[in-house]
C-alpha cells in the first residue's frame, strides 16, 4: 500500500539551505517534520501541492527583529511570514519585553510606547506567555540589557553599583533557565551608554555555563567603528561565548567605504574566536528620534510622533518648514518620535551582505506607524534585487545565509535546513518573480513570489493571505 503523508509537495526544485546546488524533488511532511524527500511517485498525501517551477526552502529565519511584543498583540505576524520568514529571533538591541523595568524610557518605547505590555516580572514568565499563545513564527528570545538596567539602576547616567550587576546578573540567570538564547546589548542608546565595558561582562557572566550567545548593537557604527568592534570581541572572548555583531554597517559619509576595513577585522577575528554578523538590505536605518542620528543623515523620515502623530511618514526637512522652526527644534517638539535615517552608502551594504558569513536580518519595527520598508521586504529583496538583479550571490548562497547559516550561529537544531527528520519549516517561491513591494513612500505592502509558507507543518501564508494558524514554537538554543 502507498504511504500517505499528511502533506506532499511534488516535483519541486529544492535549494536546502546548506548553500549545495539545488535539484528536483518530492517532499513529503507528517505533523511537524520532514519524513521523505527524493521521488514519491509511489505516495499520496492529504494535501498535496504541484510544486513544478517553483523553489522549495527551508523556512527562512529572521536574525534580527523586535518582533517581542508583535508576537503576542498580533500573532498571524503578517509582515513576517508573507516573505517567507518561519522563525524570528527577538530581543536585540538590548530592547526585551521583560523583565517589567518600573518606567518606559526611549528606545524601550519601540516595543511600546504605552507600557502595557512591559507586564512580566520575570523573563520566564514573558516566555510562557509566548508558549500559551503562539504566534504563526517560531520565536529565539534574547534578554536585553537596555531593560535589565532601567529596571535595576535609578541613575542610568552612571555605570551600575556591584549591587545592581548583582541584580542584573541574576535576572540573566533566570532568563538563560527560563530559555532564553542569550543576552543582547544596545550600548549605542541613552540608557546604556554609560554603562563600562566590565559592567556589561559582569552582567552577563551566566552566559558560558549555559551555552548562551552574546548580540550586540555596537557602542558606535560611525567614526570609531573600529573600536567597538574591538570592545565586542574583547567582551567574547572574557565570556568564553560566541558573539553576533547586529545589523553591521558603517554610517556617515566620512565612514563610507569603511566595510572594506571592518569586515577584514572581522574575517581576521573569526580566526580566533566564535564571531557572526547579521545586516538588513538597504541603505537606511531605523530607530528613535534622536538629534544626533539627524546630524549625519542625508534624509529623515519620521515614522511616528506620539506628540504629533499626524507627521507620520512625512520628511524632517518638510515637518520643520510646516512648523516654522529649525529641524532642531521640530525633533523637540515631535518627541517622543522615531525616524529613518540615510546614513549608509549601498556599496558598503552590498559588500557587507556578500560576506560570506552575513547572515540576513530585517530589524523591522512592527509598531511604527510608517514603518521601514526593511520589516516587510528583506528577505525577498534579497533575493529579487540582490541575487538575481545584481547577481551578488547565487540563489542557494541568498537562501543559506537566510537558513542554514542563521540556524547553525544560533544553535537551532533541525531548522534552517530541507532534510529528512528536520523541522517543517517551509517556503515554496517563484524564484524569477520573488521581489520585496514595500517601499519607503508605501512600507506596507506584501512581496511578490513567496507561493505558500509552512510553520512545523502547518501553512500560515497561502493565497497572498495569512491562513490563521497559530503553530510557533518557542526555541531553545543548543550550543
Amino acid at each position: 500500500m502507498s504511504a500517505i503523508h499528511d502533506l506532499l509537495i511534488r516535483g519541486a526544485e529544492i535549494v536546502d539551505g546548506t548553500g549545495a546546488p539545488r535539484f528536483e524533488g518530492d517532499v513529503a511532511v507528517d505533523g511537524d517534520r520532514i519524513v521523505r524527500v527524493g521521488d514519491l511517485a509511489g505516495a499520496r498525501g492529504r494535501a498535496e501541492i504541484d510544486a513544478r517551477g517553483l523553489v522549495l526552502a527551508p523556512g527562512f529565519i529572521d536574525a534580527h527583529t523586535h518582533d517581542d511584543r508583535a508576537m503576542l498583540s498580533d500573532g498571524a505576524m503578517a509582515p513576517k511570514v508573507s516573505q517567507g520568514v518561519t522563525t524570528v529571533i527577538g530581543g536585540n538591541c538590548g530592547i526585551s519585553l521583560a523583565p517589567r523595568p518600573p518606567r518606559v524610557v526611549p528606545p524601550l518605547d519601540l516595543l511600546d510606547g504605552d507600557g502595557g505590555w512591559f507586564r512580566y516580572e520575570r523573563y520566564g514568565d514573558y516566555l510562557q506567555a509566548l508558549r500559551e499563545q503562539p504566534a504563526a513564527t517560531n520565536c529565539a528570545m534574547l534578554l536585553g540589557h537596555i531593560t535589565l538596567r532601567v529596571a535595576a539602576v535609578p541613575d542610568l547616567e552612571r555605570e551600575a553599583a556591584p549591587a545592581e550587576i548583582a541584580v542584573m546578573r541574576a535576572r540573566v540567570e533566570e532568563a538563560l533557565e527560563a530559555g532564553a538564547i542569550g543576552v543582547s546589548t544596545g550600548l549605542a542608546y541613552a540608557p546604556s551608554r554609560a554603562a563600562s565595558t566590565q559592567e556589561v561582562i559582569e552582567v552577563c557572566r551566566p552566559l558560558r555555563a549555559h551555552g548562551g550567545i552574546f548580540t550586540t548593537h555596537l557602542r558606535d557604527e560611525g567614526d570609531t567603528v573600529m573600536d567597538c568592534l574591538e570592545e565586542t570581541f574583547h567582551i567574547g572572548r572574557e565570556l568564553g561565548v560566541p558573539v553576533v555583531i547586529s545589523h553591521h554597517k558603517v554610517v556617515g559619509q566620512p565612514n563610507h567605504g569603511r566595510s572594506v576595513q571592518t569586515l577584514a577585522r572581522i574575517a581576521e577575528q573569526m580566526k580566533t574566536q566564535p564571531v557572526c554578523l547579521d545586516c538588513y538590505p538597504y541603505n537606511a536605518s531605523s530607530t528613535i528620534l534622536e538629534q544626533a542620528l539627524v546630524d549625519g543623515a542625508a534624509r529623515v523620515i519620521v515614522t511616528w510622533s506620539k506628540a504629533h502623530p499626524q507627521f507620520s511618514g512625512r520628511d524632517l526637512d518638510e515637518v520643520a518648514r510646516e512648523l516654522g522652526c529649525p529641524v532642531e527644534e521640530a525633533v523637540r517638539r515631535l518627541q517622543p518620535a522615531g525616524a529613518i535615517y540615510f546614513r549608509m552608502h549601498e556599496d558598503d551594504v552590498a559588500r557587507i551582505l556578500q560576506f560570506d558569513e552575513t547572515m540576513v536580518g530585517s530589524d523591522g519595527l512592527p509598531h511604527d506607524e510608517t514603518p521601514h520598508p526593511r520589516l516587510w521586504g528583506s528577505f525577498p529583496r534579497v533575493l529579487g534585487h540582490y541575487a538575481r538583479g545584481l547577481g551578488l550571490f547565487p540563489l542557494e548562497k541568498a537562501i543559506h545565509k537566510m537558513t542554514g547559516l542563521t540556524a547553525a550561529r544560533f544553535g537551532l537544531a533541525d531548522r534552517g535546513v530541507l532534510r529528512e527528520g528536520a523541522h517543517a519549516d517551509l517556503v515554496l517561491l517563484d524564484a524569477g518573480q520573488v521581489a520585496d513591494r514595500a517601499t519607503f513612500a508605501q512600507p506596507i505592502a506584501p512581496s511578490a513570489g513567496i507561493v505558500s509558507v509552512w510553520t512545523n507543518g502547518r501553512p500560515v501564508w497561502q493565497d497572498g493571505k495569512t491562513t490563521g494558524e497559530r503553530p510557533g514554537q518557542v526555541l531553545r538554543r543548543q550550543a
